[in-house]
């Protein structure tokens, strides 16, 4: 809305500049045009052409009263004029010889050019009588005198043959009246035409400055308020405070000068193997929760995701928590999403960086966008086809063109969902084992997927054994569980399950890791014999007991063979590295007092680990160089393996897992 009204101000400012840079020109081109007018009328001063016009009659009027006053001439030497008011004569030249005594009025007489008192020089005509008004002849000689007729004055002529070059014109068309009329009643309409519409654009440009005067006034309380919550101006502060926030969180220094020497102080972190990159904590929102699931984004390697259960103390705000955190925003999170129930379990859509599904307390799978609000634009419904118990699990699987989301729940029933679809789950499996005593039912709390491996999965349940489960029906084995084989070794509910990631030179996505709250780390071999109708206990390849509380999360490095982390309820974050010690880890790191419940790798190297906190805190800890590992690590983790098998045959892959007892 503000953005339209600013677009709106600004279109009428334009148009306003405009039309005043209109009238300015109007007003010149007419300024131009009456001056023009005002030197065509007037070719020259009055007042200088009447001076001029005295002078000259001042002057003729002397030169008469000199020649004519006393019939003496003005010019010593010169002979009276004669003043003669015609002259007869047939003969068109005479000779230039006269004698004195002759009679003029007999002769005839030539008509030369005479030179007049009056300075004009007249050509006579050959004409019978020629009358001349107010000239004086000169009389003739009182001896005989040759006389001559004065030479005529050179005219000299220009023409355009040449000056210029003969231009082919039209001959000129004199207008008729009709014509004329017609040309000057349509000049009158064009100028009534010329001053209606500058009337028109003088009272727009009046209207556009009291329209920007109205925009640019001074706002009431009431205006200001009601601004203040309008949903355009909240996103619009939420948006651009963002970008505020992520440079001011920057950590490089902008004025830097790189013509000084290195600093030769040591940075406080040297020589540690793990620093904690940053916190992440609000306390409107992470007041007394608790971080139940994390997880990275798949292409944003800034971005994490945690999901948080109730705050029970804040009755009226969402029972569940969605918060995506950003690396570059540390005061504040870059999403927040709402449940109406605690979220248990969340991960990143590996195909759709916009996507967040979530698993809930009451059962619902929720999804939200990260391109929409805060409330979630899909849910499944709370029904019998899918969840009714909480959802503490969840996993996608497949390929970019065809993936499932597999959720499971407490109830032991494992739904596959399509992302686009959550009326209802696209199949359902309800895990159920003949040989527990009060119920059929497998409490699952968690689950993992081999790598490759879209339809077999194992499953961690309360109970502490461990199943291995089929989506669908194989060879030699029905959907369900395998009610044969049962990975037994924790004493207390399993709280986490990691296969080893398929990377590097060796394949060692046999081998998975669970964590229990029995204080043990196990590592298992999957079995590969098939299902028989006897039940056949397998157990764990060895045991890490080095925990002096639950734990509750594990995880396989992304890129190192034999680096895995685990975190435990005394807030230790444990980095453990198989080539190096199977008896401690090499790095154990205090994060804090309260519990640390959840543990996972970034997916762009690994060198980041976010960690899940009781008290609603996400901390980002950075592992360094342990990170990277050497080419022959992959080797080295074969002959370790063997050797904490204990078994014959040591640095062989090829044991059955099932003779081999757990430390």
């Amino acid at each position: 809305m503000q953005e339209h009204r600013r677009a709106e101000l600004e279109a009428k400012r334009l148009r306003l500049a405009e039309l005043k840079k209109a009238r300015e020109e109007r007003e010149k081109q007419k300024l131009a045009l009456e001056n023009a007018k005002r030197r065509d009328s007037e070719p020259g001063t009055p007042s200088a052409r009447r001076d001029v016009d005295s002078f000259i009659t001042d002057i003729l009027r002397e030169s008469n009263n000199r020649s004519v006053g006393d019939g003496t001439p003005s010019v010593p030497g010169t002979p009276a004029p004669a003043n003669y008011t015609s002259i007869q004569g047939n003969n068109p030249s005479v000779s230039g010889r006269i004698s004195r005594a002759s009679n003029t009025s007999d002769l005839p007489v030539a008509k030369p050019n005479f030179m007049l008192a009056n300075g004009d020089q007249r050509v006579f005509q050959q004409e019978r009588h020629v009358v001349y008004s107010s000239a004086y002849l000169l009389p003739c000689s009182p001896f005989l005198q040759e006389l001559f007729e004065f030479p005529r004055k050179e005219r000299v002529i220009y023409n355009k043959e040449v000056q210029t070059t003969e231009v082919a014109t039209e001959p000129i068309v004199i207008p008729a009246e009709d014509i004329v009329q017609q040309r000057i009643s349509r000049e009158q309409q064009e100028a009534e035409k010329a001053v209606a519409r500058d009337k028109e654009l003088e009272e727009e440009a009046v209207k556009l400055e009291k329209e920007i005067e109205e925009e640019i006034r001074e706002l009431t309380e009431e205006e200001r308020a009601s601004i203040f919550v309008a949903p355009e101006f909240i996103d619009f502060l939420e948006q651009s405070s963002k970008i505020v926030q992520r440079a001011l969180s920057d950590g490089y220094d902008y004025i830097r000068d790189y013509t000084i020497g290195a600093d030769t102080g040591t940075d406080d972190s040297e020589g540690k193997r793990v620093k904690r990159v940053c916190a992440f904590w609000d306390e409107r929102w992470c007041k007394n929760r608790s971080i139940t699931d994390v997880d990275w984004s798949p292409k944003y390697p800034e971005l994490s995701v945690a999901s948080y259960n109730k705050n029970p103390a804040a009755l009226n705000e969402p029972d569940g928590l969605v918060v995506v955190w950003n690396l570059h925003l540390l005061e504040r999170p870059e999403f927040v999403f709402h449940s109406q129930s605690d979220v248990l379990s969340v991960c990143f859509s590996p195909f759709h960086s916009n996507l967040v599904f979530g698993g809930t307390y009451s059962g619902q799978i929720l999804l939200w966008d990260t391109r929409s609000k805060h409330l979630p634009v899909l849910k499944t419904p709370l029904s019998a086809a899918g969840h009714t118990h909480p959802v503490y699990a969840m996993q996608m699987v497949g390929t970019q063109n065809a993936h499932n989301l597999i959720t499971s729940s407490t109830d032991g029933m494992v739904c596959s969902w399509l992302v686009d679809m959550l009326a209802q789950p696209q199949e359902t499996l309800e895990l159920v084992h003949a040989g527990h005593n009060k119920t059929n039912e497998v409490s699952v709390t968690s689950f993992d997927f081999p790598d490759n491996e879209t339809t077999t999965f194992w499953v961690g349940t309360e109970e502490g054994n461990v199943y291995q489960a089929n989506r669908y029906d194989r060879a030699g084995a029905k959907a369900g569980l395998h009610q044969s084989d049962i990975y037994k070794g924790h004493a207390g509910p399993v709280m986490g399950i990691d296969f080893h990631p398929l990377v590097g030179s060796v394949d060692f996505s046999d081998y998975f890791l669970t964590c229990s709250v029995d204080w043990t780390v196990k590592l298992w071999r999957k079995s590969t014999a098939k299902p028989s109708g006897t039940v056949q206990f397998i157990h764990p390849l060895y045991s890490f007991d080095e925990a002096d509380d639950y734990v509750y999360d594990i995880k396989w490095h992304p890129s190192h063979p034999a680096v895995f982390g685990t975190v435990d309820g005394s807030g230790k974050f444990d980095l453990w590295n198989l080539n190096v010690d199977t008896e401690v880890p090499v790095v154990s790191t205090a994060v804090g007092t309260n519990a640390i419940n959840k543990l996972q790798w970034d997916r762009k190297d690994g060198r980041r680990a976010a960690l899940g906190s009781s008290d609603g805190k996400l901390y980002i800890y950075d592992i360094g160089d342990m990170a990277i590992p050497r080419e022959s690590e992959w080797t080295d983790l074969q002959r370790t393996i063997a050797s904490i098998a204990g078994a014959p045959g040591a640095g062989s892959l090829d044991n059955d897992p099932r003779v081999l007892a757990g430390r």
